[in-house]
């Protein structure tokens, strides 16, 4: 009976903290408005609610057997399942009063409660997060994190269909505007309703605090932007990535490069991904220091990883971000041609970073990855290409990442034997071709 799952959400609201006693009647009253129910009695033999995918489940079933959610495709029950939820979530200035309450304590109750909440709104999706695979395996460059994703669940072939023929929309501009906080969704875009975000300050700038729905790692969040502007990897871009780390000590927090290919999925929209969670590449050593001259104070070296990493590591963000500055300055402008290193072709750059900023005890620390997306276009003719692959008279496109090439940045090294020379910051790489 609908009033009976009515009454089991209700009682997982209150006891998940999303609504309180006062707003008990409210919340009951917009759940019996959604499903179209006139009459009303408690079952006082509902005490204690199941996991809330389980009583959604139930109240999707009732919505489709009774007309009032029309299709049940994936997407037609994510749209109607987050707008159940929508009715027991608190607005935003209740969520963002109890972050600040809990911050004045500690970041890391704030964020704590913050991640909970997420997870207690369905916006998380704990039962398809589970889903995912995880395992670590050990490699000369220590253990190494395998994630497979499968919390994203595939598209129907109806929903493919009907979004197709949707009318397109320009609002939210993208999916991490500012704007998705509350909003509806349609076949092209998710629902929101359940969706609350924190607004923080990075370096005095606007940016707002939430968590990925997938979770691609331990309390994945995003930092974005107010304002729905580009990607860019800069001077800027690494003070607030210090900042962000120096006001949420327990997280990391990097940006994905702003090239495509190399870079992240939503280029049009400046934003940064962190979290609790420690990666394998952190806990990797330094293979050999240096100094970079104008910057003493400032720890350098290349960090032992498969990919040429950078790691700088001082106490003044000031003096981090221009050290970091000035080795991005040095990488765009970099060209080895032996080692297939281009910084442009045609007026298209190439080279750029991956910056990850984080806490090492009471030293800011950032790691900076540095990434070149040139691509190699080859025709396969005959049976077998030149490359020795099998052919096929299509074009082919090879890509190859050059994230482990030479940094041209001009720096004091001191080598595993402790001899201090000049020279350049070097580990030479060669073409590896993958199917893009």
């Amino acid at each position: 009976m609908i009033t009976d799952l009515i009454r089991e959400l209700v009682i997982y609201g209150k006891k998940n903290g999303l609504i309180c006693e006062a707003d008990e009647v409210y919340a009951t009253n917009r759940l019996l408005e959604l499903f179209d129910v006139m009459e009303y009695e408690e079952n006082p033999e509902i005490t204690e609610p199941r996991a809330v995918c389980e009583i959604l489940e139930d109240m999707m079933t009732y919505a489709h057997e009774n007309g009032i959610m029309k299709e049940d495709t994936i997407t037609a029950k994510d749209l109607f399942d987050t707008k159940i939820m929508g009715c027991i979530t608190p607005p935003p200035s209740v969520v963002r009063a109890e972050f600040a309450k809990r911050y004045a304590e500690s970041p890391k109750e704030a964020t704590d409660y913050y991640y909970q909440f997420s997870q207690a709104t369905n916006y998380i999706r704990k039962d398809r997060i589970a889903k995912d695979e995880k395992w670590v395996t050990d490699t000369e460059y220590g253990p190494i994190d395998i994630t497979i994703n499968l919390s994203k669940p595939e598209k129907d072939p109806r929903d493919i269909a009907k979004a197709g023929q949707a009318k397109k929309s320009g609002y939210p501009a993208c999916l991490l505007c500012k704007e998705n906080e509350g909003y509806a969704g349609h076949f092209s875009h998710p629902a929101r309703q359940n969706h609350r975000v924190i607004p923080i300050k990075l370096d005095g700038q606007n940016y707002y605090l939430q968590y990925s729905p997938y979770v691609y790692y331990n309390e994945h969040c995003i930092i974005f932007n107010e304002q729905h502007i580009p990607m860019k990897i800069d001077y800027a871009v690494f003070r607030k990535l210090l900042d962000f780390v120096r006001q949420y000590p327990h997280y990391m927090a990097g940006s994905n490069a702003d090239l495509p290919i190399v870079g992240g999925s939503i280029l049009s929209h400046d934003h940064f991904q962190g979290g609790g969670y420690v990666f394998a590449m952190a806990k990797a050593d330094y293979e050999r220091k240096f100094v970079i001259p104008g910057f003493e104070s400032v720890t350098a070296g290349i960090v032992k990883w498969p990919m040429s990493v950078i790691r700088l590591q001082g106490d003044d963000m000031e003096v981090m971000a221009k050290a970091a500055d000035h080795i991005l300055t040095s990488w765009r402008a970099y060209t080895d041609a032996d080692a297939f290193i281009f910084s442009e072709t045609d007026g298209v750059p190439h080279n750029t970073i991956t910056p990850i900023a984080r806490m090492h005890g009471d030293k800011l620390e950032l790691d900076l990855v540095l990434r070149n997306n040139i691509q190699i276009e080859l025709i396969a003719v005959g049976r077998l290409s030149s490359i020795g692959r099998p052919a096929s008279y299509q074009e082919r496109k090879y890509r190859s990442d050059r994230g482990y090439g030479t940094c041209g940045t001009s720096c004091t090294s001191e080598g595993r034997d402790g001899r201090i020379g000049q020279g350049d910051i070097s580990r030479r790489g060669y073409p590896q071709e993958s199917t893009d």
